[in-house]
């Protein structure tokens, strides 16, 4: 077979052969002198083509998903919306039912307040100490069976930071920097 193929190479006219040899040096001579140009254009226009299939890919699926969303029953919508519907109504209704609870709650704290102030100006007229029943607040915890076992924080003792007599601008006390005023009168210089 190999002779074959021999005898046949062999018997090609001349200007097969020239013609053949012609096409081998210009693509090799075009190849080495711009095949970095053809490289980046061909990955180029590769991932330009990657780019324009992916979106075609996508608006398909997207046309696809809604005319299978279209295909939904009228019915199973409608359900859908008044479950929608209930579902707010439900929750605006609990939402009004704790309004009403909070401002219950105000009022009845409004209407202590008040009946305090007014037993804090009926003992002020009787000429009593009114500061023993201002301290009894509702918002104050009662004391229960078991305040002895209530932890107490202990009070920390805050130093000043600086002496009691300090003053930054008049250089007194027990500060590093001090600053003194300057001397009164004239500059001189001439």
């Amino acid at each position: 077979m190999e002779l074959e193929e021999e005898e046949q190479l062999l018997a090609k006219p001349a200007w097969e052969l020239e013609g053949i040899q012609f096409l081998q040096n210009t693509v090799g001579w075009l190849l080495s002198s711009y095949g970095w140009y053809f490289l980046f254009s061909f990955v180029l226009l590769y991932l330009i083509f990657q780019r324009l299939f992916g979106s075609l890919r996508v608006a398909r699926q997207r046309a696809l998903d809604e005319s299978v969303a279209s295909n939904i029953e009228p019915e199973a919508v409608v359900k859908q919306q008044e479950a929608l519907a209930a579902s707010r109504l439900r929750m605006q209704e609990e939402l009004n039912t704790q309004a009403e609870k909070y401002k219950e709650k105000l009022k009845q704290l409004e209407e202590e307040k008040r009946k305090q102030k007014i037993e804090m100006w009926e003992s002020m007229q009787e000429g009593k100490s009114y500061k023993g029943n201002a301290k009894k607040w509702p918002q104050e915890p009662e004391p229960g069976p078991s305040t002895s076992s209530t932890i107490t924080k202990p009070k920390s003792d805050k130093k000043p930071l600086r002496g009691n007599g300090y003053n930054p601008l008049t250089g007194e006390g027990s500060g590093t920097c001090s600053w003194r005023p300057g001397r009164r009168g004239p500059s001189s210089g001439g």
